[in-house]
């Protein structure tokens, strides 16, 4: 996760199955994380902001599962 990954519109996911609910990602990124009904974490908005970009890295860096995922959002082509 580079400064080229800062300059493209970037999605973030939490894998569900990979998910014990430590809870890091919505202590640590509470801008883009959210605690559901039993404690596991959901993504707020899947298309991030640059400026969350540092919260989300300090939750992939803490998430002891590795259960979030980082993607690229590659524009439609009409």
């Amino acid at each position: 996760m580079g400064d080229a990954a800062l300059s493209q519109e970037m999605r973030v996911e939490i894998d569900c199955d990979a998910c014990t609910g430590h809870g890091r990602c919505y202590d640590l990124a509470p801008n883009v994380f959210a605690e559901d009904e039993r404690g596991y974490g959901q993504v707020r908005d899947s298309v991030l902001r640059p400026k969350l970009m540092q919260e989300v890295r300090s939750a992939i860096l803490n998430c002891p599962e590795r259960a979030i995922r980082l993607h690229k959002v590659v524009p439609e082509h009409k």
